[in-house]
C-alpha cells in the first residue's frame, strides 16, 4: 500500500444554475484527525457528509475544508435589501456604544448574510438535495485530488526514509566493527596509566588482576545489545514503510528507539572513531524522523 503525505492541497468546482462555487482542501501535518469547515449560511448540512468522506479516505492531519460561492458571470445582480441593511447597521452602532468599541465598518456588515438578495431574472434555485449531489460530487473530485497528492509526496518521503535506513544500517556495522576493538584498547590504556602510576615504585600488578579491570571495564563499554537493537529497529521500520498506509505514529516511536540506542552507544563508548559513530548515528535519526513527522 502507497504512503501517505499529511500535507497537500486541492480545488474543485462547479456551478448550481448561476452560482459557481468552488471546494478548497487544505491539509497539514498534526497529531490526529482534526478538519475545519468554512462553509456559506445555509449550507451547513453539508458538514456531515463531508466529514464523513474524508474520514474514509484521510486518518492523520489537520484539513481545512473551504467552500466559496459567487455569482456566475451570466447570473442576474444581486440586490441590496437596504431595511436589512439599515437594522443591521443600527444593531450594530448601539452596541458598539454599549461596549465604547469603535462605530461598525459598512463592509463588514454588508457581507454578512441576507443583506443581498437574489436579483430579477434568476434562475431558480435548486432543491436541497439536488444541490448537495451537485456539491457533494464536487467535494470528492478535490477530495481525490488531495489523496493523489499526498499519496505522491508519500511515495517521494518514502525513498528518502528507505536512503537514511540504508544510512543507518552502515553507521550501526562501522560500530559495531569498532566496539570490537575496545576491549584490546581498554586493556592497552589501562596498562599504560597503571605503567605510569607505578613509575619509580616497586609496586607490580598481577596479569589477574589486570585481566580482572579490564573485563570490568569491557563490560561496562559493552554495546553489542545496541547494535542488535539498532539492527532490529531498522527491519521493523522496512516492514512498516512496505505495509504503507497510517504508519506514521509506529515510525515516529521506532525513530524515537533509534535515538535512545544511538545516545546509549556514545555514552558507552571509550573510543573516539566510536563516539563519532555514534554522533554520525544520531544525525542520521534526526534526519529520519525530520521525515516521519510528514507521515499519515
Amino acid at each position: 500500500m502507497p504512503l501517505f503525505s499529511m500535507t497537500g492541497f486541492a480545488r474543485a468546482g462547479g456551478s448550481l444554475g448561476e452560482t459557481d462555487f468552488v471546494f478548497e482542501i487544505k491539509a497539514v501535518n498534526g497529531r490526529g484527525l482534526e478538519v475545519r469547515f468554512r462553509l456559506p449560511n445555509g449550507l451547513e448540512r453539508l458538514e456531515r457528509p463531508l466529514r464523513e468522506a474524508i474520514a474514509k479516505l484521510v486518518k492523520r492531519g489537520n484539513l481545512q475544508v473551504q467552500l466559496n460561492v459567487a455569482a456566475g458571470a451570466d447570473g442576474a445582480l444581486p440586490r441590496l435589501d437596504r431595511q436589512v441593511l439599515d437594522h443591521l447597521v443600527a444593531v450594530a452602532r448601539e452596541a458598539a456604544a454599549a461596549h465604547g468599541l469603535d462605530a461598525p465598518r459598512i463592509e463588514g456588515l454588508m457581507a454578512l448574510p441576507g443583506v443581498f438578495q437574489r436579483g430579477e431574472g434568476s434562475a431558480p434555485a435548486l432543491d436541497e438535495a439536488a444541490e448537495d449531489k451537485i456539491l457533494l460530487g464536487a467535494f470528492d473530485q478535490a477530495l481525490g485530488q488531495l489523496n493523489a497528492m499526498r499519496a505522491a509526496e508519500g511515495g517521494h518521503i518514502a525513498a528518502a526514509l528507505a536512503a537514511h535506513l540504508d544510512e543507518i544500517e552502515r553507521l550501526t556495522a562501522a560500530a559495531e566493527t569498532q566496539a570490537a576493538t575496545q576491549p584490546a584498547a581498554i586493556k592497552a590504556r589501562l596498562e599504560a596509566q597503571l605503567a605510569d602510576l607505578l613509575q619509580d615504585k616497586a609496586g607490580v600488578v598481577s596479569p589477574e588482576r589486570l585481566a580482572q579491570e579490564v573485563a570490568m571495564l569491557a563490560v561496562k563499554a559493552d554495546v553489542r545489545e545496541e547494535i542488535d537493537r539498532l539492527r532490529a529497529h531498522v527491519a521493523e521500520a522496512r516492514k512498516l514503510l512496505k505495509a504503507g498506509e497510517g504508519v506514521g505514529r509506529r515510525l515516529d516511536f521506532l525513530a524515537q528507539e533509534f535515538n535512545r540506542e544511538a545516545n546509549t552507544l556514545c555514552s558507552k563508548s571509550t573510543d573516539v572513531d566510536l563516539t563519532r559513530l555514534g554522533l554520525d548515528l544520531k544525525t542520521a535519526v534526526d534526519r529520519l524522523r525530520e521525515q516521519v513527522q510528514n507521515i499519515e
